[in-house]
């Protein structure tokens, strides 16, 4: 089981926003302020000076990619591992694809392309549709998955916990992605779209829980 492909597309990624940013960085007079969150409606809430905002993404980039390499060495689970390793690649891939969807956010208007505002929140249920087609070939483990004791201590309740979430996680993407595509109200979307992700991270909790309750030897 090998992840050097995504490693060297994790330090690929980087160096091009670093010159993507380098670049936005010189068009911008001192003392710009760019955005660095966006709320649950997709519009950027929260906001840094320029050089803050177009290099966040390359450190979240580096650190993720980082924490993603390290954790096949560190999973007390190892029989396990190459079950899930296509979530794995599946949750690294997309988070390097929403620090670029990020990038562009930042650095598309300084560079003289405005991203749809909806970038985000698509990118976020597309993330969510993908893990979603994931999650149901992945096997007990610490650190990759819907980690509840329930699960990892039972194969049997791992699989039904997982391919439950991997339906409720791809619904929950394809919601979120028309949602934002939508033209609705702003409170809205983000009411809508909060709900769904609570919704997406929760009830496999108690899915598993329950399960446990049910098939546990009496």
């Amino acid at each position: 089981m090998s992840f050097r492909p995504l490693i060297v597309a994790s330090a690929v990624v980087a160096g091009g926003m670093a010159l993507v940013s380098a670049i936005a960085l010189s068009q911008l007079p001192p003392g710009t302020m760019l955005p660095t969150h966006w709320n649950a409606a997709g519009q950027a809430d929260r906001f840094a000076e320029a050089s803050y905002a177009l290099f966040l993404p390359i450190v979240l980039t580096i650190g993720v990619s980082a924490i993603m390499a390290a954790l096949p060495r560190i999973e007390p689970l190892q029989r396990n591992l190459e079950g899930s390793a296509p979530l794995l690649r599946t949750v690294w891939a997309g988070c390097l694809a929403l620090f670029v969807a990020e990038e562009a956010m930042v650095a598309g208007p300084p560079l003289g392309w405005t991203p749809p505002d909806s970038l985000m929140l698509v990118g976020l249920g597309l993330f969510l549709i993908a893990i979603g087609n994931t999650l149901p070939k992945s096997r007990p483990g610490f650190f990759v998955g819907i980690r509840t004791p329930w699960a990892i201590m039972d194969t049997d309740n791992w699989i039904a916990t997982h391919r439950f979430g991997g339906w409720l996680f791809a619904g929950t993407g394809l919601a979120i992605v028309i949602v934002a595509l939508l033209p609705i109200d702003a409170e809205d979307r983000a009411g809508i779209v909060t709900t769904a992700l609570l919704s997406a991270a929760l009830t496999p909790v108690l899915f598993s829980y329950f399960r446990w309750r049910v098939t546990r030897p009496r």
